[in-house]
């Protein structure tokens, strides 16, 4: 059986109208009907809605495969439907998409999955997917099916279709991953969508799931787990490991799910992937870093502390500065943020939120390095480093000085140092006593333990923190603009990578420390890529490929919400000329914001905190100035397309 022989004109329709995914089901599923192979409309209109709940059938380019597999259809079926103007599919999709194939199939086995694999290989071809957007009438648009299906596979039937290869995994997915970065927005979903691409153009049915911001999405099952040949783990904070104890496993960074996908996939197939074995009584997400070098684990750490961090930060920062955008300073100077009802309100609730901060910091990087039982003591050592608490001062009265970001840091390592080293000291004890080393020896003893060593070192810690407050404040002159144009430009180096994640770390703690200064020229830094690249698609369109041009105007909205993240696809296409430009870019934001007095109480926000920016005439200045400068640079290196 071929695939052209399940479609039919009845069932193919163009340039149609849809103003969302369910009205657009609603027609395919009519266009479904006519060929007289579904028995229960409705039934099967349900089934596809449930596969969609199950996760996303957008497969890229513009392109979604809808499908289900029921007892309700008697025969395969296709059914082809071409939009007259794009429409965003799922809210997620990293573009709007315009044609949209569904598949009908019965309870027969893996039929579906054959279907679906003809299909895809079909569709990976980019320039026939052109022509079939092309079309003028459905006699031309299946008549271009017809033919790739007859130049790729001849009369073979798609049933026979890499039935071999498909091994043990007939019915499932032969490919899993979990993808998952510190922040959990762009690069957790980057590198899920091209994993699940690449996986589709290599005819092996992945699934992909996604440890974002808003939880862990399309989770994987025991059952899928178990079926499938291997799992790719490409994270950058620690996601659960034991359930892939036995199963080939690879652990990588997520950058390496966005760029190398086929290369992943192909380390499974070939054999390469190394056993997963989880350490009998070892914490899953401990495990998971158990093959990472040291740097990599300790930058695991530490953005596990900081992604979680950052809600805080975010949240009660910008309550904070609205509270000083919101009050009268000629009240009282001295309250400044407080005379007004409205501002104190705002710099009470935003205060509460900030604060919590540094014990969340540290509260997770020992949750990282020991599972649940570092929480309570890297909390409770972040609580001590804020409050700079010391044996001088419990015991002779003397003022405590905060170690502030320095000693956050300092207790969540070695909380979760002390609490793993207490699970192992103790996992030799009687088995009787398994069910109090967590509710008692772990709390206890971490807390007891961490309390010393913090009481010990703050005042080396608050020491540190001062000096290092009183030399940002001291800068002047040269020394200021090199700051700035430092932090501003290792903004631009990795797009939300370590270096990116490094400047924005260290705004926030001299944020905490009241230097203001220095989160104002990370966060310029920040919007310089989006925008140098936007400007240079508008204004220079013979750089640029009509997709670069046509999505360009997105990285203006993307860099004016600081969102870097919006350069990465041009980064990756052309890391050379796009790196190097927006990080000259961001480093000239940077330095001018410094020169300009620009300071900023919000820790996030791009043009929505502008009101909050101290001199924000001056900010927007230093943003178009570096904008322009990267997106010159930019235009001089590319080449005409």
């Amino acid at each position: 059986m071929r695939l052209i022989e399940l479609f039919s004109a009845s069932a193919t329709a163009l340039d149609v109208k849809a103003a969302n995914k369910a009205e657009l089901i609603d027609q395919l599923v009519d266009l479904q009907f006519t060929h007289g192979n579904i028995t229960d409309k409705d039934a099967y209109t349900e089934a596809i809605f449930a596969r969609e709940e199950e996760y996303s059938t957008y497969v890229g380019n513009g392109i979604v495969v809808p499908h289900a597999k029921t007892n309700v259809v008697t025969a395969p079926s296709l059914a082809v439907a071409r939009t007259a103007e794009r429409i965003q599919y799922n809210p997620d999709d990293d573009e709007k998409s315009d044609l949209f194939f569904m598949i009908a199939a019965p309870m027969n086995g893996s039929l579906h999955v054959d279907m679906l694999a003809r299909l895809m290989n079909l569709l990976a071809e980019e320039d026939f997917v052109e022509q079939l957007r092309s079309a003028k009438t459905k006699e031309e648009f299946l008549s271009m099916l017809d033919k790739a299906e007859q130049e790729h596979f001849g009369s073979e039937s798609f049933t026979e279709q890499e039935a071999a290869a498909r091994g043990a995994a007939v019915g499932g997915y032969r490919i899993l991953a979990v993808t998952a970065c510190p922040t959990g927005i762009a690069h957790t979903y980057m590198a899920a969508t091209n994993l699940e691409k690449a996986g589709t153009e290599m005819g092996l049915p992945t699934k992909v799931e996604t440890n974002g911001s808003g939880g862990a999405k399309n989770v994987l099952t025991a059952e899928e787990i178990a079926r499938c040949d291997g799992i790719i783990v490409a994270a950058d904070k620690n996601v659960e490991m034991a359930r892939f104890d036995g199963k080939p496993v690879v652990i990588t960074r997520v950058a390496d799910g966005i760029h190398k996908p086929k290369e992943l996939i192909q380390a499974i197939l070939d054999g390469k992937a190394p056993i997963y074995r989880s350490k009998e009584g070892a914490s899953a997400s401990a495990a998971s870093s158990a093959g990472d070098s040291v740097g990599s684990a300790f930058y695991k750490h530490l953005m596990n502390g900081v992604s979680h961090m950052l809600p805080f930060v975010v949240g009660g920062g910008i309550m904070i500065a609205l509270a000083f955008l919101l009050d009268d300073y000629g009240i009282d100077p001295s309250n400044f943020g407080m005379n007004t009802p409205l501002a104190a309100f705002f710099k009470t609730v935003g205060g509460e939120a900030f604060n919590f901060m540094l014990p969340v910091l540290a509260g997770f990087i020992a949750m990282s390095m020991a599972d649940r039982p570092g929480l309570a003591v890297g909390f409770t050592g972040g609580a001590l480093a804020v409050s700079g608490v010391s044996f001088t001062s419990i015991f002779s009265g003397a003022p405590a000085v905060s170690g502030g970001f320095l000693a956050a840091l300092l207790a969540g390592f070695v909380s979760g140092f002390v609490v793993s080293w207490l699970k192992k000291a103790t996992e030799k004890f009687p088995q009787a006593l398994d069910g109090i080393r967590p509710m008692l020896i772990y709390p206890l003893g971490g807390i007891f333990v961490v309390g010393v060593i913090m009481c010990a070192v703050n005042p080396i810690m608050g020491a540190l923190n001062t000096g290092l407050s009183s030399l940002l404040n001291s800068m002047g002159g040269s020394s200021k603009l090199l700051l700035g144009a430092v932090v501003g430009g290792m903004m631009s180096i990795d797009m939300g990578g370590p270096f990116n994640k490094a400047s924005y770390a260290f705004g926030i703690a001299a944020l905490s420390n009241g230097n203001y200064d220095i989160m104002a020229a990370v966060m310029v830094g920040g919007m310089v890529p989006p925008i140098a690249i936007a400007i240079s698609t508008t204004f220079f369109p013979k750089k640029w490929t009509e997709e670069e041009r046509n999505n360009g105007f997105v990285n203006y909205i993307m860099g004016l919400c600081f969102i870097s993240e919006g350069a990465i696809p041009y980064a990756a296409a052309d890391p050379g000329r796009v790196i190097p430009s927006c990080i000259a870019g961001s480093a000239v934001s940077g330095a001018l914001s410094m020169l300009f007095g620009c300071t900023l109480m919000a820790p996030h926000g791009g043009i929505f905190v502008f009101p909050t920016v101290g001199s924000p005439l001056m900010y927007i200045v230093a943003l178009l100035i570096g904008s322009v400068v990267g997106a010159l640079i930019l235009t001089a290196l590319k080449k005409d397309r």
